[in-house]
């Protein structure tokens, strides 16, 4: 993803007009809180290229921790009445997700292209079928979930019973990487409110194309508001104020290893939930009893899919 090699704060701007020889105006994004399409609180955006051309193809709201409360506000109010809702309405609402979704198939896909630099083919093969079928699949899981219980005992009297309940944990924070926007960003959306959970969404300042557009699709299929919100911005504005917010009783993070053990020392203290998904580069060995042909093309595959942004093993 071309930055042109500069820091974030030299990406900072609040008037932006089209650079270069680029015939259409850069599209403005803005955060998506409580169902509504808001601009950042601040006025800043940052610019995002297209990978192809080096242009300025998208201003990405630079958002800060204002933006990012009132976000985990409006999620803690969608939280009451959400997490009482019956998993069989939560599970249609999913399954509503994903067709309209998938009805917009192409059009995520040359999105997803033109702002993350992957083929149009990859992402029609692979990353958006996957964001289709994770809202599926966790709209089927969740009508499975059990609960259980064990009788103590006989040698306890009276016998005792042990039993677990699955409840909604809160507010989900998540935060979502560059290689793989959507695929990756509905892995963490859909299992959080399937189970009852609501959400403030990071996805990644240099790929915020196709998660702007999945808030579209989340309004028409009708999931309240609250349920799902996207603050745009940079790690250390957005992500760390949702990392530190005492409403946010749960995080999961995909991205680098470093930033994975900012985010444990931060969430640590306040005995957050935590999911991390951090860091690696396809590291091999192949021993001499293996099929080399076979090791060689399941390690090209492994090592340079998706442009080499990927950590497959």
């Amino acid at each position: 993803k071309n930055h042109k090699k500069t820091n974030p704060e030299s990406r900072l701007s609040v008037n932006m007009s089209t650079s270069g020889s680029s015939s259409a105006a850069p599209r403005k994004l803005s955060n998506f809180i409580g169902g509504k399409f808001v601009p950042p609180s601040n006025g800043r955006y940052l610019d995002s290229f297209n990978p192809a051309t080096g242009e300025v193809c998208t201003l990405v709201p630079s958002s800060d921790a204002s933006d990012a409360k009132l976000a985990v506000h409006c999620a803690s109010e969608a939280f009451q009445g959400w997490s009482r809702t019956e998993p069989a309405a939560r599970a249609a609402l999913l399954r509503r997700v994903a067709d309209l979704l998938e009805s917009r198939l192409q059009e995520f896909a040359v999105a997803e292209s033109q702002d993350q630099g992957k083929p149009v083919s990859l992402a029609l093969a692979v990353d958006i079928p996957r964001a289709v079928y994770n809202f599926r699949f966790f709209a089927g899981a969740i009508l499975h979930h059990e609960e259980h219980s064990t009788v103590l005992g006989p040698e306890m009297l009276p016998r005792a019973v042990n039993y677990t309940t699955r409840t909604p944990v809160g507010v989900a924070g998540l935060i979502s990487p560059w290689n793989l926007p959507i695929y990756l960003l509905t892995w963490k959306i859909a299992p959080c409110i399937a189970t009852g959970n609501t959400c403030v969404c990071k996805p990644s300042e240099m790929t915020s194309v196709t998660a702007y557009m999945l808030c579209e699709v989340l309004n028409e299929a009708g999931v309240p508001p609250g349920v799902v919100n996207m603050v745009f911005g940079l790690g250390p504005e957005v992500g760390q104020a949702l990392v530190d917010h005492e409403d946010v009783p749960l995080i999961s993070f995909t991205g680098g290893t470093v930033t994975g053990s900012r985010i444990m020392a931060s969430c640590a203290p306040l005995c957050k939930k935590l999911s991390l998904e951090l860091g690696g580069k396809n590291p091999n060995i192949i021993f001499d009893d293996a099929d080399l042909d076979l090791a060689v093309a399941t390690t090209v595959r492994s090592s340079f899919a998706n442009q080499g942004e990927i950590c497959l093993c």
